[in-house]
């Protein structure tokens, strides 16, 4: 199902209390939107969170009216879910939430109750980077791609037939996912995988962007990274089973310091474990195809990857 709050939110801006009038819309869409801020933002219910609502409601929306008149955003991301969710065979719903962000994630993937939900934040891609919204400046035409990369995870954190880890704690947060616990509980192995595979997904339902579109990269990030392909995969490989929020923010989290992206005397580009956990899925996607590798064990994963590169194990 495809929700557009992209409306009720423009219509915030237009009250005549606008702070009392984003109180009401949150209140109406109170477990998605408190959902997105814990995962994505902050806790919603601080000074803090009431400075950024603030800022929110007076940046200049003339790029997002923009994106609108010559844009049909319905359109583009119901095909995107229905081209995605038939690739990947989902077998369970997906909600589909058009929204305007707080300058924080594009896109994301919540589990609200055990029922998952992907979101694109409008803000985003409206083609011109906004100083005021903290709008990236992408292109509406990512649209599909970011879609696809959250359906994944979606998938795999629900489908019976998925044996990651990250279903396994989804389930035990009472059908919650939370960005932190996973972070602190899954192994880096599962979180590169993660991330990895939605990455071959969205190359599949949005073929024929350039390479570097896939991740989120700058060119010369993407080309950086394979430069480094090797160092980073020995690097981490001693860390792959184990857990912690610092392995998760070091390689997958965009934002980091420098200092907290040191790894073994270099400075590595942000979220480098997307290309690193790309690499990781791709040998069992290609024997078994996105849909039914997305549902596999990171086990499963491993032992493809030494078929591939013809690595004997006892």
């Amino acid at each position: 199902m495809l929700i557009n709050l992209v409306p009720s939110f423009l219509a915030v801006l237009e009250a005549a209390d606008p702070e009392a009038a984003y109180a009401r819309y949150r209140d109406a869409h109170r477990p998605i939107l408190d959902a997105y801020w814990r995962n994505y933002v902050l806790d919603p219910d601080t000074a803090q969170a009431a400075e950024v609502v603030s800022a929110a409601l007076r940046a200049d929306r003339s790029d997002l009216h923009a994106l609108l008149a010559t844009h049909n955003v319905v359109r583009i991301a119901e095909e995107a879910m229905a081209r995605a969710q038939e690739l990947l065979r989902a077998d369970r719903p997906i909600d589909c939430y058009l929204m305007v962000g707080m300058g924080a994630a594009n896109a994301g993937e919540l589990i609200v109750g055990g029922r998952a939900a992907v979101f694109v934040c409008l803000e985003h891609f409206t083609g011109k980077a906004n100083p005021e919204t903290y709008g990236m400046g992408l292109s509406p035409s990512l649209i599909p791609v970011w879609i696809a990369h959250e359906v994944v995870h979606a998938v795999r954190y629900t489908s019976p037939d998925s044996a990651s880890d990250l279903r396994r704690l989804v389930a035990e947060e009472g059908g919650y996912y939370d960005f932190w616990v996973t972070g602190s509980r899954a192994t880096l192995r599962e979180l590169l995988l993660n991330e990895g595979l939605a990455v071959h997904a969205a190359q599949a339902v949005a073929p024929g962007l350039d390479p570097a579109d896939y991740f989120g990269y700058p060119k010369r990030q993407y080309n950086r990274l394979r430069e480094m392909e090797s160092f980073l995969s020995r690097m981490m490989a001693p860390e792959l089973d184990l857990t912690g929020l610092g392995l998760r923010l070091r390689y997958l989290t965009g934002g980091m310091s420098p200092s907290a992206r040191l790894v073994g005397g270099r400075v590595i580009p942000e979220r480098s474990g997307y290309y690193i956990g790309y690499r990781m899925a791709e040998a069992l996607v290609e024997q078994r195809g996105i849909a039914a590798a997305l549902r596999a064990s990171p086990a499963e994963f491993e032992a493809a990857d030494h078929s591939a590169r013809g690595v004997q194990t006892a």
